[in-house]
This record gives structure tokens, sequence and C-alpha cells, in this order.
């Protein structure tokens, strides 16, 4: 068990996060970012399955064939893609709607901050456009949550996070 190193890593990216959504205006969201980290099914198994360089949550899902701890954490968080799916009207499966401005905004500022965080010295901008686009992800989410993270995601990899401030 790595509490402590666990603990310090989800109190930087929430500082991290916090910054961000500072700069922009989005105080609420800032001081609430990610609080069910610290939830004894999210925390716990950050800690145990802790690495420094990636998510825990994969590592969990390697080990136990899923991560209760990231379906815990998205199914409570909004800025993740994933908490805005729905059941179809008249059809079996689910359906992705559009994100709101807000929680993709906080969407971008978390991808920075957990780019940062696992990356360290080797951090970019662009890592997030790059996993984006290269992951699961664009393939699954709505078309126009995919598509205003996507032109966020390129004025941060071509101006910086100034610009995209």
């Amino acid at each position: 068990m790595h509490l402590w190193k666990h603990f310090k890593t989800v109190v930087k990216h929430r500082a991290i996060v916090r910054r961000g959504c500072f700069r922009v205006g989005l105080y609420r969201q800032g001081l609430t970012h990610d609080l069910s980290k610290y939830s004894p099914t999210e925390f716990l198994a950050g800690a145990k399955y802790y690495l420094g360089v990636r998510s825990p949550n994969v590592a969990q899902r390697e080990a136990e064939g899923y991560s209760e701890s990231w379906m815990h954490h998205k199914g409570r968080n909004r800025h993740h893609f994933e908490y805005w799916s729905d059941l179809q009207k008249g059809k079996f499966g689910y359906q992705y709607v559009p994100m709101p401005l807000r929680y993709v905004i906080e969407s971008v500022m978390d991808r920075i901050a957990a780019s940062r965080v696992y990356k360290g010295a080797a951090y970019y901008p662009g890592h997030e456009l790059d996993y984006l686009l290269n992951s699961m992800e664009s393939k699954t989410m709505h078309p126009d949550t995919l598509a205003l993270l996507t032109e966020l995601l390129t004025v941060l990899r071509d101006g910086g996070e100034d610009a995209l401030y």
C-alpha cells in the first residue's frame, strides 16, 4: 500500500486542476474537482495499485479484470464523458449525450493535470490531444463533445496554456 504517495498524487492533481479552473472562472468546479478520490472505494484502490506514472485504475483493471474505483469515479464526476451516457430511447444499449461546456472545460483541466502528474519532466502540451486521438475515447464519446475537446486540446498543443485560457 502506498497511502502517502497516492495521497500526494491526488493533492497535486487537484491543485493543478484548481489553478486552471480558477483561471477561467470555474471556482466551484476547481474546489470540488475529484473529491470522490478520497472515498474508500477510490482511495484504497489507488493506494494499493499506485504506480506513480499512470492511473492506478489501469493497474486495478489489469489485476482484477475491471476497475471498481473507475466505475465509482466516472459515475460521480461530470467532467468525464463516460458520466454523460443514458439508455437509448426505444433501443437496447447506451448512448453518449453532449457534455455541457463547463464540464468539457473541466475535462481539459483534468487532462492537463493528469498529463503533468504522470509525465513529469517528459510532459509536453499536446500529450493530451495525442492521447485523446489515439484512445478508444475518440470512438465512443458524443461527436459534439469530441469536436469541442479536440478544438480546445489543439489550441493547447499549438499555443500552450496561456492561449487556451
